[in-house]
């Protein structure tokens, strides 16, 4: 006999009394002859008035966020089903059994790699209505074919997307076999298949990375607002293309997922639609086990201004609904936490019949003529193709508002006592024989007793019907998807000297590397080919940064435009909103920043055309803020500039400890396509500038560049053009520095040498140091580093070579003494490379390790013993 459960039913706070309820029932009676007479659309004008009125009356009351917990779509308002319902629910049973056999696989053979089953159990029906009839792939790249919707898949599902390749003919079985097994996979002929969407891992097939919770749903919104952003510019009509993305109730609590929703609202970004998996359940329990994260989401995305459908309950509930005349299923379904709901779905018919349809009178005759079998089938509508359908086709129809859908699901769905609705159910990735046949029996599988026990897969004959309908649903809709492409026109770069000659012949005139850099776009954007192709971003600090010029030149943009006056109408900076506007400026979020920049940094591969996204933002709010986001945009093969302005740790003097960056160029030392540098002088900034162009938009590498700029102005040296060459391989010898700031010679003849290198803004230290130890007779080369991350790279592909000699070492030959480095960084950055210095010399680090501190650049340089005089103290201890 089962235990007694504490009663989870709830009444609401506060709700008002009815003092009067014949004249209660004389309104409801009223507004049902009015919605008889004259239809809903009256009947909601008419709300919308009375709401008007008690506004005006300061009746102080507004209407609930919440609407009664049944689907938003009524039965009688459902299309007709356009296809072969058997034929898709057999499709749907083969997905979830060469998903499970695939990772349980696996994990018989290796017990260490993981995997996920229940995820997938429980959305395979929201993928499968999805890939049949709404995920168009792109056709290619005419003027008169789709491009192609984007499909953000949820991350823990991959192995049921993985099933549907094999079905497709996308993937071979023996890839299926290789399931989390990248590198052995080609030792055996077969290609490995990455744990989740991975762009980098599988170039040709995923297109989003969304292993890391939040970042899926933030970069969908973007992408879906840089579609508006390519039709309003005239740069590529994304008309009629839908992002769609299936993502899980709990990973609506990460920040990254809810942030951006008003923006999405604010857009009217309707081509943008989310399926949120309701399954109820997180890694470790429920989502919201004493409360209902379906209710909490529809308040929430009402009040962010999205259109919310809630698909709750299969088509097996319409007659309980139908016969429901006192509302008594209606409340108890409200009223049920999601930690009560998630116990009802891991029992059977007979549990339910006694707990939840037994708790009153009313409830247990309407299930009085249902046996407990069919109780136990009753479907969630998350796994009913015909509500999904229809949930889907009103979400595709919808105009001027993205919408979301809450799918209600169990997860697990199927797998019975090994998992469906238990606490255990997210890390199952194992099932013993009785449970194999058991899912088989409830799935009606094609297989032996011995096929289902040893995992059999299930790939149906060529000439089946259910082959035959499943390629021709994707070839109606485009073909195989994700199927990621990358063929785009290059984009021609325009000669350095032709907008760079301020730099590379800045003959001593004083400036910073941001005022260059910001120079530097604005003559790109003049350039008839490239200019349209730029995409400036910004998180709300274009006037920080020098860019106000770039309101007017440019414009921001707005898919609205201008509705406003500026009250700096009249200045030349004057703040310019524009349709066509090119800046994306995107309020204070680095967040929602990033992801824009993803959204054109990818654009080659999403939409066939190449783009070039400039993102500048303060250096200690990229990869310390957002560094997860700039991971997976370097998963999905970004290409761009990210921009970390007023960097180092002393460059920045008042800001503080929150502000001052000493170690992003460690962060993005770790990604291997990303390409740190740290230069300190315009002319440096705009070789790096160009290669950086050239290897993206005409060589086409999947390779995006952070670079550091300083906001202190200094004199800035001509840069030769046989310096190019190291300035790109990372360092190269800084001849100007031999002369004292009087003009005289500072080489002198002497027996005493030391080599010191420097980047960024403490190179002008490193010079001044050079300076007074000539003074002191003592010969100082200085040598200008411009990557210390790409000169560890070198150095670490020469030893793998065994012959060749890392470019630092090769420059370093034509020195001689110790060798003392100094940035503006952690002394782990220049670290890196102390494994390449030349045998027999002393290599001596200064950085700005510790938290900052709020004082002048001169005073934080001395305190962190980067400053020239420590330079100096630091190779004349060297010397000793």
């Amino acid at each position: 006999m089962s235990a007694p459960l504490p009663s989870f039913a709830s009444t609401t706070p506060g709700a008002p009394m009815d003092i009067d309820p014949q004249e209660t029932a004389e309104w409801r009676d009223a507004f049902a002859a009015l919605v008889t007479a004259h239809g809903p659309e009256r009947a909601r004008f008419m709300l919308h008035e009375l709401v008007r009125a008690a506004h005006a009356q300061q009746v102080g009351w507004r209407p609930e966020l919440n609407t009664p917990h049944v689907n938003t779509i009524a039965a009688s308002a459902q299309p007709v089903f356009p296809g072969d319902l058997a034929v898709e629910e057999r499709l749907a049973s083969l997905m979830r059994w060469n998903a499970l056999a695939m990772v349980v696989r696996a994990n018989k053979a290796y017990g260490e790699l993981g995997g996920h089953i229940a995820s997938y159990a429980s959305a395979a029906d929201l993928f499968e209505v999805g890939f049949n009839h709404f995920f168009r792939a792109r056709e290619g790249l005419g003027a008169a074919q789709h491009r192609g919707d984007l499909v953000f898949f949820q991350p823990h599902s991959a192995p049921g997307v993985y099933a549907r390749a094999f079905l497709e003919g996308f993937l071979s079985e023996a890839d299926l076999l290789h399931f989390r097994q990248e590198l052995t996979a080609p030792e055996q002929g077969a290609r490995g298949l990455c744990s989740y969407p991975h762009p980098w891992s599988m170039p040709d097939f995923w297109q989003f990375p969304t292993g890391s919770m939040g970042i899926g749903p933030i970069s969908s919104i973007y992408h879906a607002r840089f579609m508006h952003f390519l039709t309003d510019r005239g740069l590529l009509d994304c008309a009629g293309r839908k992002v769609w993305g299936v993502f899980g109730d709990g990973e609506m609590d990460e920040p990254e997922s809810t942030s951006a929703l008003t923006l999405a609202a604010r857009e009217g970004l309707d081509n943008l639609v989310w399926v949120v998996n309701c399954n109820l359940q997180r890694l470790d329990g429920p989502v919201r086990g004493n409360g209902s994260i379906v209710g909490e989401l529809e308040r929430l995305f009402t009040g962010s201004g999205w259109n919310v459908i809630k698909l709750l309950w299969g088509s097996d509930w319409d007659g309980l609904f139908a016969r429901d005349v006192t509302g008594a299923l209606v409340r108890t379904l409200g009223d049920t936490v999601d930690g009560q709901m998630q116990t009802f779905a891991a029992k059977d018919g007979r549990f339910n019949r006694d707990h939840f349809f037994g708790q009153n009178p009313e409830l247990a005759a309407l299930v009085q003529g249902l046996t407990d079998e069919q109780i136990d089938h009753l479907k969630r509508g998350g796994h009913d193709l015909v509500k999904i359908h229809a949930a889907y086709a009103a979400a595709a129809a919808h105009k001027g508002q993205p919408t979301v859908i809450l799918a209600h699901t169990k997860k697990g769905y199927g797998m019975g006592a090994a998992g469906q609705g238990r606490m255990t159910t997210h890390s199952q990735k194992k099932l013993d024989d009785a449970e194999l046949i058991a899912f088989r029996d409830r799935f009606k599988l094609p297989l032996s007793d011995e096929q289902a026990t040893g995992l059999a897969f299930i790939k149906p004959a060529a000439d089946s019907a259910e082959m035959q309908y499943l390629q021709a649903r994707r070839q109606a809709l485009g073909g195989h998807l994700p199927r990621r492409q990358t063929t785009c026109d290059t984009v021609p770069v325009p000669a350095l000297a032709g907008y760079a000659q301020f730099a590379l012949q800045a003959a001593g005139k004083p400036m910073s590397t941001t005022m260059a850099f910001v120079r530097l776009l604005g003559n790109l954007l003049k350039d008839a080919t490239l200019g349209p192709r730029i995409v400036p971003i910004v998180a709300d600090e274009a006037r920080t940064f020098g860019m106000a010029n770039l309101f007017k030149q440019v414009g921001i943009y707005s898919h609205v435009g201008q509705r406003y006056a500026p009250e700096d109408i009249g200045s030349i900076l004057s703040y310019r909103e524009a349709r066509d506007g090119q800046i994306l400026e995107e309020g204070i979020s680095e967040a929602g920043a990033i992801a824009s920049w993803t959204a054109a940094a990818t654009s080659y591969s999403v939409h066939g055309l190449a783009m070039l996204p400039f993102f500048i933002y303060y250096s200690m709010f990229g990869f310390q803020r957002v560094g997860d986001a700039i991971w997976a945009a370097a998963d999905q093969r970004a290409r761009g500039f990210l921009l970390g302005a007023t960097s180092g740790r002393t460059t920045l003097g008042g800001e503080g400890l929150q502000h001052q960056d000493g170690a992003s160029h460690l962060a993005a030392a770790q990604i291997p396509n990303c390409k740190a540098w740290d230069p300190a002088f315009a002319g440096e900034l705009a070789v790096i500038v160009e290669a950086g162009m050239r290897e993206m938009l005409i060589e086409q590498r999947d390779v995006f560049y952070y670079i550091t700029l300083m906001n202190e102005n200094y004199a800035q040296p001509d840069l030769p053009a046989e310096a190019h060459q190291g300035v790109l391989r990372g360092c190269y010898m800084f001849n100007s520095c031999l002369r004292m700031s009087d003009g005289r010679e500072s080489l002198i003849s002497s027996e005493s040498q030391v080599t010191l290198l420097g980047s960024g803004a403490i190179l002008t230290e490193v010079i001044r140091a050079a300076e007074q130890l000539a003074a002191q007779g003592v010969t100082a080369h200085v040598i200008s580093v411009t990557s210390w991350s790409e000169l560890e790279r070198d150095g670490q592909a020469c030893a793998s070579r065994g012959k060749a000699t890392p470019w630092i070492a090769q420059v370093l030959q034509r020195t001689q003494g110790p060798v003392i480095a100094a940035t503006d960084y952690v002394r782990a950055v220049p670290e890196a490379v102390r494994a390449f210095m030349p045998a027999g010399r002393r290599y001596v680090t200064l950085g700005t390790d510790g938290f900052g501190r709020s004082d002048t650049r001169a005073a934080l340089r001395r305190h962190f013993g980067v400053d020239a005089a420590s330079v100096a103290q630091a190779a004349l201890a060297a010397l000793r």
